[in-house]
């Protein structure tokens, strides 16, 4: 799988946008400057302001551009896939694989964005929606063809998958040692999420049935 930016395109608006994530994940966001942007990218400190007006922007453009290609990439590979409950499986997977190709852009996410004040309190994050409705999406599929409890809601699912993912991010990003490694973030995540909400009469379980179907169940 390849990197979600590209180091040898010879782009300046890329080039600053690959600058700002190796430098936010180094320095924090906080204590990087326009100039050590510039730096990093070998480019002048007016350059960036030509593409960006301030760090903030910057910030909120990189998340972005990150996001519609992070969200181009898993459409298309979920686009092979008939199974809903092999398409969650192969959206964890995905997730945890484009973390690991690129530590730089997963930190950023996870830890700087929550810096920015701007970030938070004024940007619509549309992209952001757009990633977890791909898991509410999923589910949804999945609820059609029996294989989901259809007393869930997708809303709440979709929060519980991506939450959970995000920790084991967040976990992976700051661990100084080995001790979790990507592919036991994937296993155990895939193994937790799936076994936890999959309907035990699928290839993957046993002969329990949704209690959604039972008259005699309480909706939570």
């Amino acid at each position: 799988m390849k990197k979600i930016f590209n180091h040898g395109k010879n782009d300046k608006h890329e080039q600053i946008i690959r600058a700002a994530i190796k430098t936010f994940a180094r320095k924090g966001f906080y204590n990087t400057r326009i100039s050590d942007i510039a730096k990093e990218a070998n480019v002048a400190d007016g350059t960036i302001y030509l593409y960006f007006k301030n760090k903030d922007t910057l910030l909120v453009s990189l998340f972005e551009e990150s996001m519609d290609r992070i969200i181009g990439m898993v459409k298309g590979r979920l686009s092979h896939i008939s199974d809903p409950i092999e398409k969650l499986c192969a959206f964890i997977e995905m997730h945890f694989e484009l973390i690991r190709k690129d530590k730089f852009l997963a930190e950023v996410i996870s830890v700087e964005l929550r810096q920015s004040n701007k970030f938070i309190k004024e940007y619509k994050n549309i992209k952001f929606k757009e990633y977890l409705n791909i898991i509410s999406g999923i589910i949804r599929e999945a609820q059609e063809k029996g294989r989901v409890a259809k007393h869930l809601m997708p809303g709440i699912l979709k929060r519980i998958v991506f939450g959970a993912l995000d920790e084991l991010t967040l976990i992976w990003v700051l661990a100084g040692d080995s001790k979790y490694t990507i592919e036991n973030l994937r296993r155990d995540a895939t193994e937790a999420l799936i076994h936890g909400i999959a309907l035990k009469n699928n290839p993957r379980g046993g002969n329990s049935e949704d209690p959604g179907n039972d008259k005699k169940s309480k909706r939570s």
